[in-house]
C-alpha cells in the first residue's frame, strides 16, 4: 500500500557484495568458510575452558564471554546472506531486517564493552597483582558482564526503536549484505536527524568510551612494567597482555578502517566490502589469536584434542 512517495515496508532487499552471478558461488563458499571457523574455533574456546579448572579464573571468564558473543554477532549476519544465495532470493522481511539491525549493534556494542573490560582486568592483576583476587572477584567479574550486556541490549532495542518510527519510500534496496543501520535510515523519507543524533551518541558511548578505558589502562600497565627490574617480569606481562593487545587492534583498527572508508568513498558497496573487516574477520581470528599466543590455552587445547583434560 502506498501514500504518497511513502510506503508500507513489507521486505528490503539485501543487494550483498557483487550483482555478479558468477561470483555468487565464491562468495557462499567463502562465507560459509569463515562461519564454520568462526563457530568451530570459538566453541572449541568455550570448551577448553569449561573443560579446565585451572583456567577457572576472571581473565579467561572474560574470554570465554568474548567468544560467545563472536558466535552470535556471526549468526546474525552469515546464515541469512548464504540463505539468500542459495535461493537465489535478495529479500529480507521488514521484521526480519530490524531483528538484525538490533541484533548486531547489541552484540557489536557488547563487544566492545568486553575489551574495556578485559584490558581492566589486566590492570588489576599487573598493577594491583596483591589485591587482585580480592577485587576481581567472581560476583564483580558476573557484574561486568551483566552491565555490558544490559546496556548493549538498551543501545540496540533504542536504536531499533527508533528506525520503527521512520516511513520509508518505494527504493528498499540496502546495498550491503545485512541490514545495517545506517544504510537502513538512508531509505527513509521521513526526518533521521535524531536517528543519526543518536548513533553519534552511541558511537562515543560505545566507541569512544571503551577505547579511552583501554588505552588508560594499558598506560597504567606500560608504566608499571617500567618500573619492574627484571627482563623476566616485563616479558611475561607483555606476553600475558599481548593476546588482548593484538585482539583489541583488530577490532578498533578495523572498524575505524570501515569508518574512514565511508568516508571517503562514494561507492556503498566498497562499504560493504570493508565492512566484513570488521563484522567477520575480528571474530574468525580471535580463537586463533588466543591459543596462539597464549601458553596456557595451547596446553589445555592439545589437552582436549587427545582427550585428556583434567577434571572440573
Amino acid at each position: 500500500m502506498k501514500t504518497g512517495n511513502q510506503t508500507t515496508v513489507s521486505k528490503f532487499l539485501l543487494l550483498g557484495l557483487t550483482e555478479d552471478p558468477a561470483l555468487q558461488p565464491l562468495i557462499f563458499s567463502l562465507f560459509l568458510s569463515m562461519y564454520l571457523v568462526t563457530v568451530l574455533g570459538n566453541l572449541l574456546i568455550i570448551l577448553a575452558i569449561s573443560s579446565d579448572s585451572n583456567l577457572h579464573t576472571p581473565m579467561y571468564f572474560f574470554l570465554c564471554s568474548l567468544s560467545f558473543n563472536d558466535i552470535c554477532l556471526s549468526s546474525s549476519i552469515i546464515p541469512k546472506m548464504l540463505v539468500n544465495i542459495l535461493a537465489q532470493d535478495q529479500s529480507i522481511t521488514y521484521a526480519g531486517c530490524l531483528f538484525q539491525v538490533c541484533f548486531v549493534l547489541v552484540f557489536m556494542a557488547m563487544e566492545s564493552c568486553l575489551l574495556a573490560v578485559m584490558a581492566y582486568d589486566r590492570y588489576v592483576a599487573i598493577c594491583h597483582p596483591l589485591r587482585y583476587t580480592v577485587i576481581m572477584n567472581p560476583s564483580l567479574c558476573v557484574l561486568l558482564v551483566l552491565v555490558s550486556l544490559s546496556i548493549s541490549i538498551v543501545d540496540g532495542l533504542l536504536h531499533t526503536l527508533m528506525v520503527l518510527w521512520l516511513s520509508f519510500c518505494t527504493d528498499l534496496e540496502i546495498p550491503h549484505f545485512f541490514c545495517e543501520l545506517d544504510q537502513v535510515i538512508k531509505l527513509a523519507c521521513s526526518d533521521t536527524l535524531i536517528d543519526n543524533i543518536l548513533i553519534y551518541i552511541a558511537a562515543c558511548i560505545f566507541g569512544g568510551a571503551p577505547l579511552s578505558g583501554i588505552i588508560l589502562s594499558y598506560c597504567h600497565i606500560v608504566s608499571s612494567v617500567l618500573r619492574m627490574p627484571s627482563p623476566g617480569g616485563k616479558h611475561k606481562v607483555f606476553s600475558t597482555c599481548g593476546s588482548h593487545l593484538s585482539v583489541f587492534s583488530l577490532f578498533y583498527g578495523t572498524g575505524f578502517g570501515v569508518y574512514i572508508s565511508s568516508v571517503f568513498t562514494e561507492s556503498p558497496r566498497k562499504t560493504a566490502v570493508a565492512s566484513v573487516m570488521y563484522t567477520m574477520v575480528p571474530q574468525m581470528l580471535n580463537p586463533f589469536i588466543y591459543s596462539l599466543r597464549n601458553r596456557d590455552m595451547k596446553e589445555v587445547l592439545r589437552k582436549l584434542i587427545s582427550g585428556t583434560t583434567s577434571p572440573l
